[in-house]
């Protein structure tokens, strides 16, 4: 089981990706950055880091304005 920002929670699936758990939540805003136990990952690595059972991932979009 993975949780998601402390509150959603999915099962954890073989050769998941970041890119494809952040496809299977429907995350598509450009700009996330993404944290698996309080680790940054780094964006061009999405394709090919793997997220473990019992992760805890934290997505969030970076915002900005004036």
């Amino acid at each position: 089981m993975i949780t998601i920002n402390n509150r959603d929670k999915i099962e954890w699936e073989n050769n998941l990706t970041v890119r494809k758990l952040l496809d299977k939540m429907g995350y598509s805003y450009s700009l996330i950055t993404v944290t698996i136990n309080e680790k940054l990952i780094n964006h061009d690595d999405y394709n090919d880091t793997l997220v473990p059972d019992e992760a805890n991932v934290i997505v969030f979009h970076l915002a900005h304005g004036g």
